[in-house]
This record gives structure tokens, C-alpha cells and sequence, in this order.
């Protein structure tokens, strides 16, 4: 389920925004549930090829008015009821905001290729004393993003409240939760001398 108000007619989250120089320079994005493609525009403002999904046809055709076919492969597909369109294939990115499908989740998890992040924001309960969405299906659990990420690297989380202050464009307050994670690189060989061993990897930290 995503918060179809203004998805993708906004600018990138913010979360996204700070999270993105973790993808690898020319890296592919895989935007999901993208909407109108706030994300997708903002990657590919950033050198990133892109491939962009969501179920709704009019939201899927305003992309290609922003960004040229070669950079943004875009793909209409119901990704809760029907079959994942993209079996077999890795990303570099996988970007998700104000969308939950449990069901789903895995199968995210799966297209990260190696050195891959996940960069992944949607509401959380709590939000249901605010506004909405308000069903248990729709909002994560306290800390459940670091469960689904507990096999990842993760580099930066956060959960809590904003206020109609701190949120886009004004929108309601919310209940949020965040996180930006990593697929470790290939294991190095445990037995390998100091001198063929590399130097761990470096998340930096805006």
C-alpha cells in the first residue's frame, strides 16, 4: 500500500536525498511503487539509470515526460497481486517510500545485487493517532526495518514523529521510520594474508 495523495509530485525525500551518494556512481535504481517518479527523477538528475514500477498507468506515463526512455526503463505492474516483473534481476538501489507490502519484502531484499542499498521510508505505528494510513497492514512495527535489514550493513536509522512542521509541503503529521542499508560486498577468503585483504568498505556519513 503507498500514500497516494501527492506521491511523486513532490520532491525527493529528503531520506533518499542524504542516502543516495551510498549508490555506486552509474549504479541502477530500482524505484518501487514509484508514483509519478519524485525518486526516478532525482536519481536520474544524479547519473543513475533507472528503473521505475508501480501499477498505475497515467502515474507510469508522466515519467517519460520528464525523463528520456534510454535512462528510465519504466514498467506497469500490480507487484502485491501479480508476479514480480523483474525474476532474475539485481539492482544497485532499491528505493521504497510510503509503501508496505509485506508479502513484498523478501523479494526486495533478493533484487539487491552485491554492494547494493536499500534506502526505505514509510510510516509506522503510532501514525494511526494521526491520520492516515492507519491499518496494522500498512504501518511497520516499532524497529521492524532493523529486522528485515538484520542481514544487511545497516548505515543509518531512524524512527519517531514529525509534526505538520517538519513534513513536505505540509502535509499531516506522521508516525515514520527510515533506514539505509547495505548488501555486503562478496565474502573475502577468512584465510587470506594481510597483504591480499582490502580495506573494509567506507559508508560516509553526510
Amino acid at each position: 500500500m503507498k500514500d497516494i495523495d501527492l506521491h511523486g509530485l513532490e520532491p525527493a525525500s529528503i531520506w533518499v536525498q542524504r542516502w543516495s551518494h551510498l549508490v555506486k556512481p552509474g549504479g541502477t535504481v530500482l524505484d518501487v511503487a514509484c508514483g509519478h517518479g519524485r525518486h526516478s527523477r532525482w536519481f536520474y538528475a544524479q547519473n543513475h539509470p533507472v528503473v521505475a514500477v508501480d501499477r498505475a498507468q497515467a502515474a507510469i506515463e508522466s515519467i517519460a515526460n520528464t525523463i528520456p526512455a534510454g535512462a528510465c526503463e519504466t514498467v506497469v505492474a500490480d507487484i502485491e497481486s501479480g508476479p514480480w516483473p523483474f525474476t532474475g534481476r539485481q539492482f544497485d538501489a532499491v528505493v521504497a517510500t510510503n509503501y508496505l507490502w509485506r508479502p513484498l519484502i523478501p523479494t526486495l531484499l533478493a533484487s539487491l545485487a552485491a554492494g547494493g542499498v536499500l534506502i526505505y521510508e514509510t510510516f509506522t505505528q503510532g501514525n494511526e493517532t494521526v491520520g492516515k494510513p492507519s491499518r496494522p497492514d500498512f504501518l511497520l512495527r516499532p524497529g521492524e526495518l532493523l529486522d528485515i535489514c538484520k542481514d544487511l550493513r545497516v548505515v543509518a536509522f531512524e524512527e519517531g514523529f514529525q509534526d505538520e512542521s517538519a513534513t513536505p509541503l505540509g502535509r499531516p503529521a506522521r508516525f515514520i521510520q527510515r533506514i539505509a542499508a547495505v548488501r555486503p560486498p562478496a565474502e573475502r577468503v577468512a584465510d587470506a594474508s594481510p597483504q591480499t585483504q582490502q580495506t573494509p568498505p567506507r559508508y560516509r556519513l553526510p
